[in-house]
């Protein structure tokens, strides 16, 4: 079977990343094993672009499928291999970024990631680290962006990184991170759908050469915290028939020509591969015209991050 080449997009960092990557993010999380051989699924289909984070705990079985893929020949080299991954807020703190790389690396078994970014723009106690630990009361009081990042950049100088950024950062905390920065993030991955479009911070990013990349673009719909929005979006569901396409194809070219990369989460193998089929057509000026009209509400709200002792005391102020 041949596997699909994907466009690439060239990072301010003068790195290339695939448009498409797989998330590894599951509540609950499949046996490692079962992940990796998914990942192996993946790596078949043509995915070179893989997402993941220490609060994953896909890091493991994601740095077995990197070996193995090697081994069978299924990738040359490392080099063929975009592998990100993120810091958590219980580790962000100027002191732990470059310990928390350096677990991460030891993880996945590599020597260094392509992309590391900050994955919230706060700090928790060092014992939140699962999916249940989300919670005001874990929230701690200061978030030093200036100290992280410079910590960040370490983490480049030293060679464990070959980019660094950021995740779920609204306008103002950009700004802030770009007064100080030496190096400026090379993405912001921010939840963007068709439900979800994100336009002002897209048009920011652009302005600044950052570039952005969208986490649950189709609403994460078998995710407990998910929506259906995307999939069950009449406009949607309209052009995907006139076009012959998926719902989910249609979404991800949306995603595609707004200059945004896309992290889809896809598990079955099928699914995998018609999600990479995106990049022979390209959507008509009027069906793009259509998306305006999709009603517009953030999936994952950020309640839990917003409290009275923290950075953030309304929704407000954690989204900028």
């Amino acid at each position: 079977m041949e596997a699909k080449k994907i466009p690439e997009v060239i990072l301010n960092s003068g790195k290339k990343m695939p448009v498409i990557g797989l998330g590894t993010a599951s509540i609950p999380l499949p046996p490692h094993e079962t992940l990796t051989s998914i990942f192996i699924n993946a790596f078949e289909v043509g995915y070179r672009h893989f997402d993941t984070a220490s609060f994953y705990g896909s890091e493991e079985p994601l740095g077995k499928a990197v070996e193995k893929a090697l081994e069978l020949g299924l990738v040359k080299s490392r080099d063929e291999v975009f592998i990100t991954t993120k810091l958590w807020p219980s580790d962000a703190h100027p002191d732990l970024v470059v310990p928390a790389l350096k677990t991460s690396l030891q993880k996945l078994e590599l020597e260094y990631v392509d992309l590391y970014l900050i994955h919230w723009p706060l700090r928790l106690k060092p014992e939140a680290r699962r999916p249940a630990d989300l919670l005001k009361e874990n929230v701690m009081p200061s978030f030093d962006l200036k100290g992280i990042w410079e910590a960040m950049e370490e983490c480049c100088r030293l060679g464990l990184a070959k980019s660094v950024g950021v995740s779920n950062f609204g306008i103002k905390k950009l700004n802030q991170l770009l007064e100080n920065a030496t190096i400026p993030p090379a993405v912001n991955q921010v939840e963007m759908s068709p439900s979800w479009q994100q336009g002002k911070l897209t048009e920011f990013c652009k302005q600044k050469g950052i570039h952005v990349s969208a986490w649950s673009p189709l609403g994460s719909y078998t995710s407990f915290f998910g929506t259906n929005a995307v999939m069950d979006s009449p406009i949607l569901k309209e052009i995907a028939c006139a076009r012959q396409k998926t719902i989910a194809q249609i979404a991800l070219r949306w995603i595609y020509e707004e200059g945004a990369s896309a992290i889809v989460r896809s598990f079955n193998k099928e699914r995998m591969k018609e999600n990479l089929e995106l990049f022979e057509w390209e959507l008509k000026e009027e069906e793009s015209q259509k998306f305006r009209h999709v009603p517009q509400r953030r999936m994952f709200s950020g309640i839990n991050f917003v409290s009275e002792n923290g950075p953030y005391t309304s929704l407000e102020e954690l989204w900028d």
